[in-house]
């Protein structure tokens, strides 16, 4: 090798690089490999057919002398576990005959007579951490169950083509500033067959409902009755008996929002039961991060993780609390347990990434599943005293054929400068990082709350879409902004009532980086996402018309003010306390903004963003003869799935093709 033009040559990069690099900070870099390898079919990009990491499941055994250890978990093995106990009752709410019932062994305890009312069905529209509508009693002895009325809700048509003319169905939809539904929790009696309803009557009627549980006796039922406009909080416990109400544990407000996400966890006692006196609790509203924090029926409250990090609650034993932490890094997600006797804190899991545990029934070991940037999967055992580690598993590289292109992850400031967000980018197929050599760019964006579209696990996250765009020559770039979530309260809260506002800033920092990159075209960038995602790409491409020429968006909401009450009302407030926000930031007035090419794709049948949203746009482009591309998917939902997926991944790919 010749050391003096190696030498020459680099530090010529380093002077080009240097721009750069005073805005980013690279963590670490996954090379790309296989130069003689294959690029990706679409095929293989949408459905990841072969390219996740084979990771071999385990579960837990005991062995001859008693204790717990891993077990490798065959497929059959899996298929056969039982799905559910078989002394509980079988329970399921179903609509028949458009009219819904909840059954119990078989036997309908309960059934609508107006379809406007819903038992035993998710409620919120799946916000609060709401993921169902039955609650089964520890002693398995009574049935909660939701009831939700939309008498009162709008309701949106979607067209549905496939019959002969065409039909249309109407759907009911709590747009923001409307009518919400009202929601009620009832209790069977399975053992005399008796219903009531509990009696709750804080705030007003469109007040939600949320995180339902039992106490560990059976007598009780927490809620977490939160008022519509979803800055107050009450903590209730209800006699599961009478119905009546027994007293608030506690209460919690912001002048923002409150934004209830989890249950109460029953602690063991360390004797084989539960304690009845406190349970654990999480949530952001105390010190700025999710904590957890024990919870007296007495009301009093203790802070249990004193970190100034979003924490994950997992499981105790009555002695040790188990949890996952962003402490370590917000991309990274470690294992800590913690002292439930003097607050001492242990770190469990220690090698670098992103990590998901199965703890063993009696908490002496952990079954460890990680990856990070360049490790594709590692299963190990690890004693949670931490004295004993084994490797049980490790997985190949599944990109071992195919010529992958180099992976790099880092952070770059956020717009007000106090936090870093992490970004993966995907350098082209033998790129030439000089400059002699410009590539265009194309930033895919989500932006959204409750996301993180970066963090250090296998190729940090990646859509094999970008791996596919980088082999056809194109830089790809992906980065997480404020309003995301694992950087605490105020990292979340920064978009309230001007969503889009501090998320493009954050992205814009993001742009300019790529742009003073020596390979990158500046001239030729793009932007594409779905959903929230594509909220972002039109508002992206509007703001900044010198910056982004070509974009797709998927699905977008363009106006807060025709979004779902719960989530829209939480992030935006209500239509009638921010009209400011609101009209700040609509698309419909940023349409005669428009100078790049942009193409909107929808599901004619989307009913979480409902068609008036990317339709109005469009109308507002002809009323200002400003020129769009629409492509409709006349039978799909929100979300494309199988091959119209994939010929929507074809159909974004030619965009760029043509236009970038």
């Amino acid at each position: 090798m010749n050391f003096k033009k190696y030498a020459a040559s680099a530090a010529l990069m380093l002077l080009v690089v240097l721009p750069a690099l005073a805005q980013q900070n690279v963590i670490d870099i996954r090379p790309a490999t296989n130069p003689d390898g294959r690029d990706l079919t679409i095929e293989e990009a949408v459905f990841r057919k072969g390219l996740r990491p084979q990771i071999t499941r385990y579960g837990w055994e005991k062995d001859s002398k008693g204790k717990y250890v891993p077990e490798e978990m065959s497929f059959e093995k899996m298929r056969q576990m039982p799905a559910q106990e078989s002394d509980s009752p079988v329970v399921k709410s179903e609509r028949v005959e458009g009219l819904s019932q909840i059954s119990v062994d078989g036997k309908v305890i309960v059934r609508a007579t107006d379809p406007n009312i819903i038992y035993g069905e998710t409620v919120s529209r799946n916000e609060f951490g709401i993921s169902g509508g039955l609650f089964l009693s520890p002693d398995k002895k009574q049935l909660a169950f939701y009831r939700k009325d939309e008498t009162d809700v709008g309701t949106f048509p979607l067209l549905d083509i496939r019959s002969r003319t065409g039909s249309l169905r109407s759907i009911k939809y709590p747009m923001a500033g409307t009518a919400s539904e009202h929601i009620s929790l009832g209790v069977y009696n399975l053992e005399d067959e008796s219903i009531i309803y509990l009696n709750v009557s804080d705030f007003d009627d469109e007040r939600y409902l949320t995180n339902i549980c039992w106490t560990n006796d059976s007598k009780g039922i927490f809620i977490q009755v939160l008022d519509r406009a979803q800055k107050h909080m009450n903590l209730n416990l209800y006699d599961a008996t009478t119905g009546e109400y027994i007293k608030t544990i506690l209460s919690e407000q912001s002048e923002k929002y409150v934004e209830p996400y989890d249950p109460l966890y029953p602690i063991k006692d360390g004797k084989g039961g539960l304690r009845e006196d406190a349970y654990i609790y999480r949530t952001a509203s105390r010190d700025a991060y999710r904590n957890l924090y024990i919870v007296g029926l007495d009301g009093s409250v203790e802070r249990l993780t004193k970190v100034d990090a979003d924490v994950d609650y997992i499981g105790n034993d009555g002695k040790w609390v188990y949890y996952y932490s962003a402490e370590v890094s917000p991309i990274e997600r470690h294992l800590f347990r913690v002292s439930l006797k003097n607050g001492k804190t242990q770190r469990i899991t220690t090698d670098r990434g992103w990590h998901s545990v199965s703890l063993s029934p009696d908490f002496s070991g952990v079954i460890d599943y990680y990856s990070n940037l360049t490790t594709p999967g590692v299963v190990n055992y690890l004693s949670t005293d931490g004295k004993k580690k084994e490797v049980l598993c490790v997985a190949e590289d599944p990109s071992k054929d195919f010529a992958f292109c180099e992976v790099e992850l880092g952070t770059v400031p956020s717009a007000d400068g106090k936090y870093e967000n992490a970004y993966r980018l995907i350098k082209p197929k033998n790129y030439d990082p000089s400059g002699n050599t410009k590539y265009p760019a194309i930033l895919y964006v989500y932006g959204g709350p409750h996301s993180q579209m970066v963090n250090d696990s296998y190729m940090a996250m990646i859509r094999y879409w970008e791996m596919y765009m980088a082999q056809r020559g194109y830089v790809v770039y992906v980065q997480d902004n404020r309003g995301t979530e694992n950087q605490g309260l105020e990292y979340e809260q920064a978009i309230w009532r001007q969503c889009g506002k501090a998320e493009m800033e954050d992205q814009m920092v993001g742009i300019r980086m790529l742009e003073s990159l020596p390979y990158v075209d500046a001239d030729r960038i793009g932007v594409h996402g779905w959903s929230y995602g594509g909220f972002m790409t039109i508002s992206l491409i509007t703001n900044y018309p010198e910056t982004f020429k070509v974009a797709v968006a998927g699905g977008p909401v363009i106006d807060w003010k025709w979004y779902e009450v719960m989530y829209g009302e939480r992030y935006m407030d209500h239509p009638d306390a921010n009209p400011e926000g609101y009209a700040s930031t609509s698309l419909i007035a940023k349409a005669a903004s428009l100078k790049g090419k942009l193409l909107i794709c929808q599901g004619a049948m989307d009913d979480t963003v409902v068609w008036e949203h990317s339709l109005s746009f469009v109308q507002e482009c002809i009323n200002n003869q400003v020129q769009v591309d629409y492509f409709p998917y006349p039978v799909a939902p929100h979300n494309m799935m199988g091959m119209e997926q994939v010929h929507l991944m074809t159909k974004v790919t030619m965009y760029f093709e043509d236009y970038l």
